[in-house]
């Protein structure tokens, strides 16, 4: 649906800011962008970093001039925590996707499994899933892919920072992983399944931060269901004293 605020019940708001969303599963983040610039009648509003539909987490959202510092925040690196599962073989990597393969992973001892996980700390080159917004000749991979076609992927330099295995109960694992822009966790758990011989699907992923920004600061979508634009308003000049004029120097 065409947005038109000149038609909105409100004035238009013409503040500007960041709201940390909470995502929900089953939202896309446009879904979220989508829903705050309908509700409070805001013109220009975007985010930073795509969350997966079926991801959770932080979702850093821009409102009005502030959209400007996108590829600031972007930037930033990123903390999520996520769960595998040793076994299966998914086309999008995650459980979205149609299972194309799947192996016994009995073999995998948790002592194989931390040794695996482990090698992937550093610098690197990942090759984006072919179910991702990453463009090749003008068209996203998830528009080839959701055609039946798969094309050849140029890799792209990362960092995995640091992988801290949170629990194991074989054949899943918990995990929290810091990383750089731009990293695939998906792709992550099938490279780890690759590495160790029986594939991996990711199960679960929530952003936990997002550069300064963190997950316990942001707001659900039910409670921005409550606010007015005044409650939003209150909510920005707030936040813009507590956060942002440290963060971006503004």
């Amino acid at each position: 649906m065409k947005y038109h605020p000149e038609k909105h019940r409100l004035p238009t708001f013409n503040s500007n800011g960041v709201i940390l969303v909470d995502k929900p599963a089953g939202w896309t983040s446009f879904d979220v962008v989508n829903f705050v610039r309908s509700r409070f009648n805001i013109p220009k509003v975007g985010h930073c970093g795509t969350l997966d539909p079926e991801a959770t987490g932080l979702l850093v959202v821009l409102l009005g001039k502030f959209t400007r510092l996108s590829d600031k925040f972007s930037g930033q690196d990123k903390v999520y925590s996520g769960t595998l599962r040793l076994g299966v073989v998914t086309d999008s990597g995650d459980m979205a996707g149609k299972i194309v393969e799947e192996k016994d992973p009995s073999a995998v001892t948790e002592e194989a499994l931390r040794t695996a996980i482990a090698t992937f700390v550093g610098e690197q080159m990942q090759k984006p899933p072919m179910v991702s917004a990453v463009k090749v000749d003008g068209k996203k991979l998830y528009e080839l892919a959701r055609k039946g076609i798969e094309v050849e992927r140029e890799s792209k330099p990362i960092t995995i920072h640091s992988i801290r295995v949170d629990s194991v109960n074989l054949p899943e694992c918990a995990f929290t992983v810091r990383c750089s822009k731009g990293t695939y966790i998906r792709q992550l758990a099938a490279d780890i399944g690759e590495k160790l011989g029986c594939g991996a699907v990711l199960t679960s992923l929530r952003r936990l931060s997002s550069g300064e920004f963190n997950v316990e600061d942001a707001l659900t979508i039910d409670t921005l269901k409550t606010y007015e634009q005044a409650d939003l308003e209150i909510m920005l000049r707030k936040f813009l004293f507590e956060k942002l004029s440290k963060i971006a120097g503004v």
